[in-house]
């Protein structure tokens, strides 16, 4: 069956793939013609209906989720493995073959021209600083520090990113992440931050480089993904 509204605003593709990646996160391979030609740019979200998967329907609520690559005709999402809301459920059971319906590509939170770049955050935003790194021209300075539950969670950064572990603490206003941050060595001018996680953590950390390191603020481009209590942030 055949839903106009929904093929105008959503793209359509099966799950070829669910398996873990790292840590708790979760890799889903999507795939299908409906994904052929997406603009995307890197550090850019989808939003996917994780309920039910009835071709031409709209199958319930939505949860974004970063693109952690895109290739012709195919998109790599990783999706954190916690708790027990329905786009951790729909993550842990989908299957090849089961058709996903999800919004075009978006988001303001990509690289922009400066002298150099510094990246934070932690698990979530970890998922979007890797594609927008990897597309950084040859040569660009990156400093930074993701904050994650241990070793098992970290993605594929460049080196010169640090990391820190909450062994088991809250990711919620992270005063540990605030307190890493404080101590980047970083040149005396200001480059630009990508600071992404949660919505208390990432405000207190955009804080720190406009009130302490005298940074303007445009020079911090901040995305809350979420905060206990609140969905769809984006």
């Amino acid at each position: 069956m055949t839903n106009f509204v929904v093929d105008r605003r959503y793209v359509r593709g099966q799950v070829e793939l669910n398996e873990p990646f790292a840590g708790r996160i979760r890799r889903l391979t999507i795939t299908g013609l409906g994904l052929l030609g997406l603009d995307w740019r890197p550090g850019q979200h989808v939003r996917v209906h994780v309920g039910s998967s009835a071709p031409g329907l709209l199958p319930g609520p939505l949860r974004t989720y970063s693109v952690w690559d895109y290739r012709t005709d195919t998109i790599d999402l990783c999706v954190l493995d916690h708790g027990d809301g329905p786009g951790v459920r729909w993550a842990r059971s989908a299957r090849p073959g089961q058709h996903v319906l999800f919004t075009k590509p978006s988001g303001t939170l990509v690289a922009r021209p400066g002298p150099y770049h510094v990246f934070v955050g932690e698990e979530t935003a970890s998922v979007a600083f890797g594609p927008i790194t990897r597309a950084l021209p040859a040569g660009a300075r990156v400093y930074g520090v993701v904050e994650v539950d241990g070793p098992g969670d970290r993605l594929r950064l460049p080196d010169t990113v640090r990391w820190a572990y909450r062994d088991g603490a809250p990711a919620v206003a992270s005063g540990t992440l605030v307190t890493e941050v404080s101590r980047l060595r970083l040149p005396d001018e200001p480059g630009i931050a990508y600071v992404a996680g949660e919505l208390r953590t990432v405000q207190a950390v955009r804080k720190h480089f406009v009130r302490e390191r005298g940074w303007p603020r445009r020079s911090v481009v901040i995305k809350p993904f979420w905060t206990p209590g609140r969905v769809g942030m984006d």
